[in-house]
């Protein structure tokens, strides 16, 4: 049986504690981190030296302690596609975390660190964000979803609507559901808009509408 694959990380968070207890634990669990960084600048220029399978980054970092660290999460998807980002943070930040999960969320996690009670568990998590899987807290579905209606909704959908909202829930694009559930992309696109007018999305912009939609499938299963 071979060995399982080295993750390599990279780690971003302004508290040294926080970063040293990270390291300590992903190393006993056969992972390499490759850097520890304090900022949001630090890790775009960490992720370009070292390519690194995944960066965790922490919502709230300098210099102004509001959004740097999940604005960074976002440029690296958008200028890293192959590199995971696994969010992690005491804080929820709505706009972006709906921003991180609209598009393709393989290799996406959003956790926050109060969630997190077992160490295995974690360190299990983290390689499967790393390998293209996707995790996402329930409290920050809860959050996102906030004074939204949506979630009573799927009994409106049809076995095929949520065959193809479950597929959107993978993080495929509308290509690639096609070709798992073998219709053409114009049923595809066909189905998600009668997904978004049943969910009452159809007044929201094309992105934000694809990841409620997806929560409030996430929030139903």
């Amino acid at each position: 049986m071979s060995a399982k694959k080295r993750v390599r990380v990279v780690i971003a968070d302004d508290s040294v504690l926080m970063r040293d207890g990270i390291e300590r634990l992903l190393a006993e669990a056969g992972l390499d981190v490759v850097t520890t960084v304090g900022t949001a600048e630090e890790l775009l220029d960490a992720v370009v030296e070292h390519q690194p399978d995944l960066a965790i980054v922490d919502v709230r970092m300098p210099p102004t302690q509001t959004d740097e660290g999940v604005r960074a999460a976002l440029t690296i998807r958008a200028q890293h596609a192959d590199i995971a980002v696994l969010v992690l943070s005491h804080y929820v930040e709505e706009r972006y975390a709906a921003e991180l999960l609209a598009g393709e969320t393989a290799g996406v996690g959003y956790l926050l660190k109060d969630s997190v009670v077992d160490i295995d568990e974690f360190a299990a998590t983290v390689r499967r964000v790393a390998e293209g899987g996707s995790a996402v807290d329930a409290e920050v579905v809860k959050q996102i979803l906030h004074r939204s209606r949506h979630q009573g909704e799927l009994d409106r959908l049809t076995p095929r609507e949520r065959e193809v909202l479950g597929a959107m829930a993978e993080g495929l694009s509308n290509a690639g559901i096609a070709a798992k559930l073998v219709i053409s992309e114009g049923a595809v696109e066909k189905h998600i808009s009668n997904v978004f007018t049943k969910l009452g999305l159809e007044h929201e912009d094309h992105a934000h509408r694809r990841v409620l939609a997806v929560l409030t499938y996430l929030a139903d299963t």
